[in-house]
């Protein structure tokens, strides 16, 4: 019973006002995370917003709901929120972090933590090393995304329909082995009109880009958006599944729950301390969402205020999200076609298109401008079409940008797309997966950011890889050595914009084939191995001449000068380059110290990053 008139209070306390975008919020939980001083919030967030207001009408097929009888469309989504049990422990900044298919991201990424209680924290042990948590931020969470099945602590929306509207939706899918069923994870968000009707269809193409062939209808069948094919699939080959739908769901929409739960945050201490900044946090899908966001214009509300003080955007490269359109996919990679204009927050003019405008500068987005700060890895830049090159140089790929004062790009070199276990494995690719673990870095970029906003102290300088200083080329001047066993990254494709090919610029590499500029973490600066952002598909599940989707590779060093000669391996060997294992740390510790000393790393994690090197050593002198 007290339980249950706590949560009533907290309603009532959020009794709706008649200019409010979030109209209610009910708490069906609220319980203490162990004896980590944070309690948890679960419940659900309501919303109505004006379809006809200026803040809204970019929303597509807004126009298309159902409104209440005040002309208002309403909806609703899964709310989460982490918060400090005592308010002095607060540092006054709400973190929303968006939800990547529908999970949790920074409590597994700055936090370090791991196991299932991630996306549900239950015990203090849950939050990982409390880098977050023991800094006072109120971490927040809300549904956005309106194809998430809802398992276990998965959030979603509960999107309204457009009326009336139908349409073919398309999702690709690349088969691993010959097994006869494949579910179209992009199309989980739309049910077939006629799963035998003449619209749809199965198609299959090599490559990326290759000719489509339609496959006979009576070799395979549809149940849902779960394709079953005689014989099987072939491994390796892109298949297309297409089909009607009729009334979809209205997925820009979830740019508005993002939006207003970010400034209901603000005016709201009944649920969350009261929050004098707020952040947002996107990676990955989540970072081409907020890339979205931003060229919308959503980080302006439908008062006129901004919503947010700063916008990280995490591993999106020059990429958005496909959601603020008529039947979106936005669970889908598509990797080759996902980069799109504009690709930078200056205005820039695009070749292609002919048109010229900016992410921020636009007439949507130009007002309220937060601080921003974009990372990437190796795998945005050279894996395939996300392009990362350009958001900061010219869409022509010809020349460097100055970016804006608002702004910071950070290349984190030598990486993938997100770090792999350690030891490395082989698995789907070529090569043994990347596990450069930048998660390090993030954190005292973190820092950085937060000091930005809360103190006005300038971050450390962008770091990417330039045009003008030769680490920044054309895919076919990368200079990286042949080395036995491993295919060349020239055969990749760039992306694709309107059917035409946009730039695809790489950073360029050393010798060993290690990148040149970013920031580089003793793993590429004191290397053991050649880190790259691609990895070509194993033989064992065909297509050996596309990529893995957002894989990187690490390719030992020969342990010996006999081993390098053994195989005709053009990089020096490890004991050609460090006289002992003493001698390797020493140049950790120093290239550590120095990224440390211009704000690339944070003191208190040297120790863990000296300790992977000397994992890294163990592992590589090893003759196992």
């Amino acid at each position: 019973m007290i339980r249950r008139i706590l949560f009533l209070a907290v309603i009532v306390g959020l009794a709706p006002r008649v200019d409010a975008e979030v109209t209610r919020v009910d708490i069906a939980s609220r319980t203490d995370v162990g004896s980590s001083g944070y309690e948890k919030l679960v419940g659900t967030v309501y919303f109505s917003v004006d379809p006809k207001d200026p803040h809204n009408r970019g929303v597509a097929d807004l126009d298309k709901a159902s409104t209440n009888p005040g002309g208002r469309v309403e909806f609703s989504a899964d709310l989460y929120i982490l918060r400090p049990k005592d308010e002095s422990r607060s540092n006054g900044v709400a973190l929303v972090d968006v939800l990547n298919r529908g999970n949790k991201v920074v409590l597994r990424s700055f936090n370090r933590a791991s196991g299932a209680g991630i996306n549900d924290p239950q015990t203090e042990t849950d939050l990982g090393d409390g880098f977050l948590t023991r800094q006072g931020f109120t971490l927040v969470w809300v549904g956005w995304e309106i194809d998430v099945r809802r398992q276990g602590a998965s959030m979603g929306i509960n999107a309204p329909v457009a009326k009336g509207v139908s349409g073919i939706v398309r999702g690709d899918f690349t088969p691993n082995n010959r097994n006869p069923e494949q579910t179209v994870g992009d199309l989980v968000g739309y049910t077939p009109s006629d799963p035998n009707g003449a619209d749809t269809q199965l198609t299959v193409r090599d490559g990326p880009f290759g000719r489509p062939e339609t496959v006979p209808r009576d070799k395979w069948q549809l149940r849902g958006n779960t394709v079953t094919m005689t014989g099987g699939f072939e491994p390796g080959r892109i298949y297309q599944l297409a089909y009607k739908v009729a009334d979809p769901p209205v997925a820009g929409i979830g740019l508005l729950s993002f939006r207003d739960v970010g400034a209901w945050i603000r005016k709201t201490p009944q649920v969350v301390p009261p929050a004098r900044y707020t952040y947002a946090f996107g990676s990955s899908q989540s970072g081409r969402f907020l890339r979205e966001f931003l060229y919308e214009g959503c980080n302006t509300d439908e008062h006129g205020a901004r919503v947010f003080d700063a916008v990280w955007a995490h591993i999106a490269g020059g990429a958005r999200i496909s959601l603020n359109e008529r039947l979106a996919t936005p669970t889908s990679l598509t990797l080759y076609t996902v980069a799109t204009f504009p690709f930078a927050n200056s205005s820039t003019h695009d070749p292609i298109s002919g048109r010229s405008e900016g992410l921020l500068d636009n007439d949507r987005a130009r007002a309220n401008q937060p601080k921003t700060f974009f990372t990437n890895t190796a795998v945005e830049y050279s894996g395939g079409g996300r392009s990362a090159a350009l958001i900061h140089t010219t869409p022509d790929g010809k020349a460097d940008l100055a970016l804006p004062d608002n702004e910071r790009a950070f290349f984190l070199t030598g990486s993938q797309h997100g770090p792999a276990q350690f030891p490395p494995r082989t698995t789907t690719g070529q090569q043994p997966e990347n596990p450069v673990d930048y998660w390090w870095t993030m954190r005292a970029l973190f820092v950085a950011l937060d000091k930005w906003v809360r103190q006005g102290v300038s971050p450390p300088p962008s770091q990417v890889p330039r045009i003008a200083d030769g680490t920044l080329v054309p895919l076919a001047q990368t200079a990286f050595p042949a080395i036995p066993g491993v295919a060349s990254p020239r055969i990749i494709q760039s992306g694709r914009q309107d059917g035409k090919p946009i730039p695809l610029l790489v950073p360029q590499v050393d010798q060993d084939g290690n990148e040149r500029a970013g920031i580089r973490l003793p793993d590429v600066a004191v290397p053991l191995a050649t880190y790259t952002g691609w990895n070509f598909r194993n033989p064992s599940i065909g297509g050996t001449s596309d990529l893995v989707s957002l894989m990187g590779s690490s390719i030992r060093f020969p342990r010996t000068k006999a081993d390098r000669e053994a195989v005709k391996d053009p990089r020096r060997s490890i004991e050609e380059r460090y006289p002992s294992r003493d001698a390797y740390l020493a140049q950790v510790r120093s290239a550590a110290d120095r990224l440390v000393k211009d704000g690339y790393l944070l003191a208190e994690d040297v120790p863990s990053v000296v300790k992977r090197a000397e994992e890294q050593w163990g592992m590589s002198v090893s003759t196992q």
